[in-house]
This record gives structure tokens, sequence and C-alpha cells, in this order.
């Protein structure tokens, strides 16, 4: 049996486990054959926990990953010569490889921020070239809830966001990989800043939740629905045995457990903040609305702590490094790691 030697990370709510509600109905599914490919009734059952979560009009589709969720769902919205107006620091922008430059054929125009999230402004500031047959054409707008700073946008930003985007003749478009620390942070549901605010496509994430790669795309404009299953395939995110990515986010969409893991992500993150408190040359460099800390921390304390735990340099030239908890992080956990930072600071 090979057992973990790692301490407990910092770098990423993806290094976590899974939650072991999600394992069980993984292995509530593993019972005798299911028809392939979503024709199971793991499936039928999710597809009807989103409508039940997001409202009637709302199609969901099981996916493998974040990445592919984003494809899928900026791919119902975009033709040859679009292009997507997004944070600079947006997911799709840095993170992904280029994938929807080189997937999908188009443009980024991104727009630069001071806090992850774009406003209205930064939308109709955008576009100028619209008819314009020399320039690629603004089609989408994408935002990230958690934004790639850990701050959240209020329920009136997205709205705002909508509007602004719907007036053009754009869509609205959300990777919601980690929504659900959002809507924790904010106390809404996680219809309100989705349907109600709205957005058109939207993914849902389960994975940095609790859950073994499984995520969702979530399409609320019925116009975009019938051609999902097609650009699923198409984008290789369909899977096979279907049912034991459906029942996970299913598990996750039942009884709140979607909140209460985020909700406890969160409240790892505060108290690791809180801790910061006092400590020689550190600082938050970000708020903290969710489950990620941005501090910026003196070089030779940062590598004193890399030789102990695990985390991520954000920015290395400024000192910025990002510290992420997750539904399995525990008090004892931020407490040793803040015992260890403090030392750091005065070895």
């Amino acid at each position: 049996m090979i057992e973990s030697t790692y301490p407990k990370s910092f770098a990423s709510d993806n290094h976590a486990g899974v939650h072991p509600a999600v394992l069980q109905a993984i292995a509530d599914a593993n019972q005798g054959d299911a028809p392939a490919y979503g024709g199971d009734l793991w499936t039928t059952a999710f597809e009807q926990r989103v409508k039940d979560v997001f409202g009637d009009h709302a199609e969901g589709f099981a996916v493998l990953n974040g990445a592919g969720a984003n494809i899928v769902g900026l791919s119902l919205m975009l033709g040859r010569y679009d292009a997507v107006i997004c944070p600079a620091d947006a997911h799709i922008a840095t993170h992904e490889a280029g994938a929807a430059e080189r997937l999908l054929g188009v443009k980024l125009i991104t727009a630069p921020t001071r806090d992850g999230k774009l406003r209205p402004e930064d939308v109709t500031g955008r576009l100028g070239g619209l008819g314009n047959h020399h320039e690629a054409q603004p089609a989408v707008v994408s935002i990230s809830q958690v934004t790639e700073l850990g701050t959240c946008y209020s329920p009136d930003e997205i709205a705002a966001l909508a509007e602004a985007a719907h007036a053009a003749g754009l869509r609205l478009h959300l990777d919601g990989a980690r929504l659900a620390n959002a809507a924790a942070h904010l106390g809404c549901s996680l219809r309100a800043i989705t349907t109600d605010a709205g957005v058109d496509v939207f993914s849902f994430g389960g994975t940095k939740n609790g859950a073994l790669a499984a995520e969702a795309v979530v399409v609320l404009d019925p116009a975009l629905s019938t051609a999902v299953p097609f650009l699923r395939r198409q984008s290789l995110q369909l899977a096979s045995k279907m049912r034991f990515i459906s029942a996970q986010l299913t598990a996750l969409l039942t009884d709140d457990l979607w909140l209460a893991n985020a909700a406890h992500a969160n409240r790892m993150a505060r108290r690791l903040a809180d801790g910061l408190t006092g400590i020689p040359g550190v600082s938050l460099a970000y708020p903290v609305q969710s489950n990620a800390v941005f501090a910026t921390v003196p070089a030779a304390t940062a590598q004193t702590l890399l030789r102990q735990f695990l985390f991520h340099y954000w920015d290395e030239p400024t000192g910025v490094v990002r510290w992420m908890t997750a539904f399995d992080t525990e008090p004892h956990h931020v407490d040793d790691f803040l015992t260890a930072l403090h030392k750091a600071t005065t070895s």
C-alpha cells in the first residue's frame, strides 16, 4: 500500500483527496452494468438536480475537467472570426496553455484589472471593432468566479456585466471552477450568481471541491443546448462510463455538500489570513474572499517555508505567493503552517 509522505499541501485545492460522500457515490454507482455515454440513471438524476438548483431551463452536461468545460462552453457561442473579452489574468488566458486560441481558433481580448474582476466599462471599451471586417469580432465576455486572484463578483456585478454584454449582442460565460467557494463567501445560492444574474453558459466545478475528475457545463440559453452533445464529443470531454462522473456531481449538489465543503475551505483560508497579523514582512496582497490567500513574503522566508510545505509563487519578482485551502484542511494544518511561517521569519 502506498502511503503519502507529503505534508498538508497549501499549493492547490486540486491536491486534496476525494470527499468520503463522493467516494461513496462512486461506489454506489459501481453496481452491475449501465448504458455508456450518459444513457444511465445516475446521469439522468444529475441532469434533474441541475434543473432543481439552477432552474427548469438549465441543462447540465458532465465533463472531465475544468479546461475542457471552458472549451465546450465557449465553443457553443463562438464563430471562426470571433473573440472573447476576458481579464488579463483569466484562467483561459494564462493557465490553459492557449487551449482557446488553439482549439477554438479565436482571439482573446484581455483587459487588465486591479482585482481580477472585469467591469462593464472594460467590456464596452473593447467593442470598437464591432462590424469592422479587419478585426476579430467580440462575441463572448468570459469571467471567473472565483477570480484568479481569489476575489468574488457579487450578484449585482455579474448582472451588470451581463447587461453590458447582452446590450452589445454578446453572451456571458462564467468559469465556475470555484463557484461553490464564491457562493459560500457571498452567502447566496448558486443560482443567484448564475441564472438570476444573466449568465448564458457556465461551468460548475467539482474537482476542487471534493470530487474526482468531475465538472459540468451548464447551459442556460435553450438555443445553445442542442449543440453540446456534439461539441462535448468533439472536444474529447464525453466520458464513456459517465455514471461515475454524474454520481459525484449529484452528491455535491445533494444536501448542500458543495456548500459545506466550500464554506469549510473558506474558513480555513480566513484562519490562515488572520494568522498573518504581526508577522514581520508578511502582508496580504489581495482581499481574502474564498479559499485562496495571496501574500507578499520575503524571499528568504518563502524559501525556508518551501522546504517544509507545498505552495506556489504567484509572482516571484514581487514576492507574492498563493496559499490554497481545501475541504479537508483542518485547523491544526493551518496552525502548523503559521508556526512554521513565524519561525521562518525569525530564523
